[in-house]
């Protein structure tokens, strides 16, 4: 598995779905999904690449497990909150929709986080 790969595959669909979100909010004059746009945009696009470029720059970092994990906890739990988020801001559900998905995937992303930042201080060099 090539986790940088993977990451900057992610990162550049979630960015082409950030900006086509972003171009009907412009057309349309409807703003209602500026966060759902934002969310893609940093959540997908912004934090897949920088991941993505650091594990392609410090190579020893993508080496072993825990770079597969971060990748899968980031692709799941980002994209069951972002699906969720675009439920919630479009008016196809409400609040009470986003539990318990929304904190479990939220933990999840945090949870590859972390492992992203152990493997920065431990393997980058």
């Amino acid at each position: 598995m090539n986790v940088a790969k993977n990451f900057l595959v992610m990162g550049s669909l979630y960015l082409v779905i950030g900006i086509a979100i972003g171009m009907y909010m412009g057309a349309s004059g409807n703003h209602d999904l500026a966060i759902v746009h934002a969310h893609i945009n940093l959540l997908g696009f912004t934090l897949m690449a920088v991941f993505g470029i650091a594990y392609k720059v410090f190579p020893a970092m993508a080496e072993g497990k825990l770079a597969r994990y971060h990748f899968y906890l980031h692709a799941v739990g980002s994209l069951i909150l972002l699906v969720l988020l675009f439920l919630l801001m479009s008016g196809m559900a409400g609040e009470a929709i986003m539990m318990p998905l929304a904190p479990i995937s939220e933990l999840l992303v945090f949870i590859g986080v972390l492992i992203f930042a152990y493997n920065a201080y431990s393997k980058a060099d």
